[in-house]
């Protein structure tokens, strides 16, 4: 082969490696063109104005506005139960029935000593009246009148204390019928016909309460009653009773009284609340949660309570700008948090947009995609079954 054939093909080689090599190399040293991040799915809501309620909560028991342990007054044998267990009883309905005969007639005896007695007086003044006008005459000496004048007034005075045994006795052959004190509602029988009763029987007949109206005793921080007083000050302070997993209101009724005193150990002062119960679903010794209102706060700014975070410097929201559709962090001042609602005091505006769901993949910048309806369900906050395994 001719030597210039030879150095034909080999400089065709060289310039064919040199190609590769270039090649190659514009391809390890081109800049990659970086991928456009796709938005994060979150769900939204606008900020509300709207009139809020302020309510302030404290722990407390249900007490009856009066019980009793309804008790024999005089020793007898008790004759009729005149009552239902659970019952309802009104004022002056009769409870139970002791034996009056015993008392009867001691009563009668009382009536029959002053009818004997007021004979005597009826004689002496009749012997007074005499005894006057022969005084005048001659024929009676000063000293019978003034001895016949002792006379009735010592009978005068019998007669009263005859009149005074009489009401005693009365009053004991009435205690025999015993009688409810107030309306209210019986409770277990305690004692059954045919025993024995007497006064000092520990245990009673029975314990009666009333539950309607109730009372709610409740306690709130100290830090808190010169909110309370100020309401208080204004008129008829309302406070609503919930169930203790604070769910569902059981009644409404007022506050009745701040007590004058706070409790030094822990800061708390006790405060009493009436309720009407006309439903009976307050019940004495319940726990209960007293929510006081002390005032409306008009034009108030809400937002959902799943939309405000804790961060070290305090709650705060993600909002979302409408310019661009990414969002912000901005913290807030919290007035209070009901009802899976917040109200904000500073860091929004009517109108805003906040992020809901969603946050646990979200920085200040970050783009995002507001999704409703059924694609709502798919956005989920970050947990511990969750993390690390949510897209």
């Amino acid at each position: 082969m001719p030597r210039y054939s030879k150095l034909g093909i080999g400089a065709v080689c060289l310039i064919a490696v040199a190609c590769g090599l270039f090649v190659a190399r514009s391809r390890l040293t081109a800049t990659p063109v970086p991928a456009v991040p796709q938005p994060v799915p979150v769900t939204a809501a606008e900020v509300q104005r709207q009139d809020v309620p302020i309510v302030l909560e404290g722990v407390g028991t249900v007490q009856a506005l009066y019980t009793a342990t309804i008790r024999s007054q005089v020793t007898g044998t008790l004759e009729e139960v005149d009552f239902s267990e659970g019952e309802k009883v009104k004022r002056g309905q009769v409870l139970a029935q002791i034996d009056p005969r015993t008392y009867q007639a001691q009563l009668d005896q009382a009536i029959a000593t002053r009818g004997r007695d007021q004979a005597h007086l009826d004689n002496a003044k009749a012997n007074l009246g005499r005894y006057k006008p022969l005084l005048k005459q001659g024929y009676a000496t000063g000293q019978q009148v003034d001895t016949q004048t002792a006379q009735v007034t010592q009978l005068q005075n019998t007669v009263k204390a005859d009149e005074a045994a009489i009401d005693a006795a009365r009053t004991e052959l009435s205690y025999t019928t015993i009688t409810a004190p107030f309306d209210g509602v019986t409770g277990i029988r305690l004692i059954d016909p045919g025993n024995i009763v007497h006064p000092n029987d520990p245990t009673g007949l029975v314990v009666l309460t009333q539950v309607q109206p109730i009372t709610v005793i409740f306690t709130l921080p100290s830090s808190d009653i010169p909110e309370v007083q100020e309401a208080f000050a204004q008129g008829e302070v309302q406070v609503a009773a919930y169930t203790a997993d604070n769910k569902t209101e059981l009644d409404r009724g007022r506050l009745l009284l701040i007590n004058n005193q706070a409790d030094p150990t822990s800061g708390t002062v006790r405060l009493k609340a009436i309720f009407p119960n006309s439903a009976d679903k307050l019940w004495p010794g319940i726990f209960v949660n007293a929510h006081i209102i002390t005032r409306l706060q008009h034009d108030g700014l809400t937002v959902p309570l799943t939309a405000v975070l804790q961060g070290p410097q305090g709650p705060y929201v993600y909002v979302i700008k409408a310019a661009d559709g990414t969002v912000e962090t901005r913290l807030v001042t919290i007035v209070q948090s009901r009802n899976n609602q917040v109200l904000i005091s500073k860091g929004l505006a009517a109108g805003e947009t906040v992020v809901t769901a969603g946050q646990y993949r979200l920085t200040g910048g970050t783009r995002v995609t507001v999704v409703q309806g059924s694609e709502a369900s798919q956005v989920q906050n970050k947990s511990t079954a969750s993390e690390g395994m949510l897209p």
